[in-house]
């Protein structure tokens, strides 16, 4: 074996990643890690070792320091382990090609499990490009990495659990909030009831986040519900912000920040440069990809874990990347299927319980309707600031899909490759054609995955061959 072989590579550190690696090495693969953060721990545990040593873990919660007892565990278990590696194709067979200190190279593996997590939701409006507007998941990295609060009130505007936890944290650091738009539609409750009884299983979570809501309503700064239209305005910078709620009531406020969060979704840029198939979720208002029960793919031997798989959260996905390198090991002759299926059959308990209370949450925090129409002239696409307006006027010339949109457009050409602007798209598109948003698709996905520099693809000839 090379040393650029190993029989699984896994790609992330978070949850699902660090516990996919300890479960593998114990039973005996050998295992490479790479991800493109400087440290182990993905978003929700994000720098948590350098936190876990000082005043600022009780102000992030319960549920961010149990990422210390599982970074630890990661660095224990043998696992190799590459940060600041970022992932940029993986080739059928498989050949993984990455950058790490500005020099390019690949390794092979037998199997791949993609723990690449997943993004907060494309936001776009007018204005949204300005600076001074963030998402809430930025300014939670800047509170958790560099314990960076804003130096004046914080506007923030969306709906779902992160704001509730962001405020929380916020003010617990010492920062101040200038408001909260709160984007739940009205009649979002009544819809989530039906889900309750299944949700009760984590009385625990629920009552966490009525907490966070009575805690934030008292604590002074104005909440505005049901707000419908957001636009951020302002000379280069954000100065100012409108906003009009389902019911008519319209304000404009002064602003020199402004966070919004709409959910997440999962990455699947990875899945779909390897030709796995995806599926709309229609709960969630994305594409996830089809998977069987053990994570695995429609194709073979690669598997995707955590939140890629569909959003669930840490509880969640650690069962996930448990379940995928059990079965990897069993494929490799590491153990039986026998003990396969019974390790498993304890994981997808776990894992049930994990999801108890994720229709209730989906149903509740679903994205309200105007995220998905802007106004004509809001830039979609960030990259090639190509317009909503754009995007209709072309949509119905032939009934173009994504790519050939991209064609015409540009949009989706940039370095995010179509994050910022996918779904956008795709909704536009669905509503001047009239058609089902699922059956319009995402687009094709090229290499490479991230930016690669000429200097990094020529360092790829200094790289010895394989033996």
């Amino acid at each position: 074996m090379s040393q650029t072989h190993t029989d699984l590579l896994i790609v992330g550190a978070g949850p699902a990643g660090m516990a996919a690696a300890v479960t593998a090495r114990k039973h005996g693969l050998s295992v490479r890690v790479i991800d493109d953060q400087p440290a182990p721990g993905g978003q929700i545990w994000r720098a948590i070792e350098t936190v876990a040593a000082t005043p600022r873990l009780a102000r992030l919660g319960a549920a961010y320091g149990a990422g210390a007892a599982r970074a630890a565990a990661f660095r224990a278990c043998g696992a190799g382990y590459e940060p600041q590696s970022q992932l940029w194709q993986i080739e059928p067979g498989f050949r993984a090609f990455l950058t790490r200190d500005g020099k390019a190279r690949s390794v092979t593996a037998d199997a791949i499990i993609l723990a690449t997590g997943a993004q907060e939701r494309p936001v776009p409006f007018p204005g949204w490009t300005l600076p001074g507007v963030l998402t809430v998941g930025a300014a939670q990295i800047l509170l958790k990495t560099a314990d960076s609060v804003p130096s004046s009130p914080v506007w923030i505007a969306g709906c779902g659990p992160l704001p509730l936890l962001y405020m929380t944290q916020l003010l617990a650091a010492g920062g101040k909030i200038a408001g909260f738009l709160d984007t739940t539609p009205r009649g979002r409750m009544t819809s989530a009831l039906k889900h309750l009884p299944q949700a009760l299983g984590r009385l625990g979570d629920l009552a966490k986040g009525l907490g966070w809501s009575f805690s934030l309503g008292r604590a002074g700064f104005p909440i505005i519900r049901h707000v419908a239209e957001i636009r951020a305005e302002g000379d280069g910078k954000l100065q100012r912000l409108h906003y009009s709620t389902a019911e008519g009531r319209e304000g404009t406020a002064p602003a020199e920040v402004l966070l919004v969060h709409e959910g997440v979704v999962p990455n699947i840029h990875a899945p779909l440069a390897l030709g796995c198939g995806v599926t709309w979720n229609a709960s969630q208002h994305c594409y996830v990809p089809e998977l069987d029960a053990w994570g695995e793919t429609t194709q073979a031997n690669v598997f995707v874990a955590g939140d890629g798989a569909g959003i669930g959260g840490a509880e969640a996905a650690e069962p996930r990347g448990r379940l995928a390198a059990v079965r990897i090991a069993a494929r490799l002759g590491k153990l039986s299927d026998s003990e396969a299926e019974n390790t498993a059959g304890r994981e997808r308990a776990t894992l049930a319980r994990a999801l108890a209370l994720r229709p209730f949450l989906d149903a509740l925090y679903a994205p309200r309707p105007e995220v998905f129409a802007p106004a004509d002239e809001t830039v979609v696409c960030r990259c090639e600031e190509v317009t909503a307006g754009e995007l209709r006027a072309r949509a119905v010339q032939g009934r173009p899909g994504p790519n050939q949109l991209k064609a015409f457009t540009r949009a989706g050409m940039g370095p995010c490759q179509g994050r910022q602007c996918g779904y956008t798209m795709a909704h536009i598109v669905a509503a001047a054609q009239g058609r089902p948003v699922e059956d319009v698709g995402f687009y094709r996905i090229r290499p490479p995955l991230k930016p690669v520099t000429l200097g990094e693809l020529a360092s790829l000839d200094e790289q010895a061959p394989a033996a």
